[in-house]
């Protein structure tokens, strides 16, 4: 069992940077490949950005890429997404997950209860 619990979200204004953390306790991440994601059109949630457990290979959404940078501190147990740049359209709540999964949010064994961020024009 991995429980997760994200933080760092806020109110800011366009342009501004926030950096979202998701720290894990009950056991280590380990091998599992994290990722964040958000409500979207059409899905329950989207992938906004994913790292394999290695850290060598990431996944970005396009509306973010180039914004957004994730990272992972496996000694520390922690997730983080940098966000740069944060546009209105990113006004959202944002969950972090664990699993073995990639980009589809079913394949994700362990969530977070989620953390908002509100981007004003």
């Amino acid at each position: 069992q991995v429980q997760l619990a994200e933080s760092g979200g806020g109110l800011v204004q366009a342009g501004d940077s926030l950096r979202l953390s998701c720290a894990a306790s009950g056991r280590t991440l380990g091998s599992y490949n994290t990722a964040w994601f958000r409500p979207a059109p059409g899905k329950e949630r989207e992938s906004v950005a994913v790292i394999a457990w290695t850290g060598g290979r990431t996944f970005y959404a396009d509306s973010v890429k180039g914004r957004f940078t994730i990272s992972r501190d496996n000694v520390k147990n922690t997730v983080y997404l940098q966000m740069n740049s944060l546009k209105p359209e990113d006004t959202a709540v944002y969950y972090c997950a664990a699993g073995v999964g990639w980009v589809n949010p079913t394949s994700y064994d362990y969530w977070g209860q989620g953390t908002q961020v509100t981007v004003s024009s």
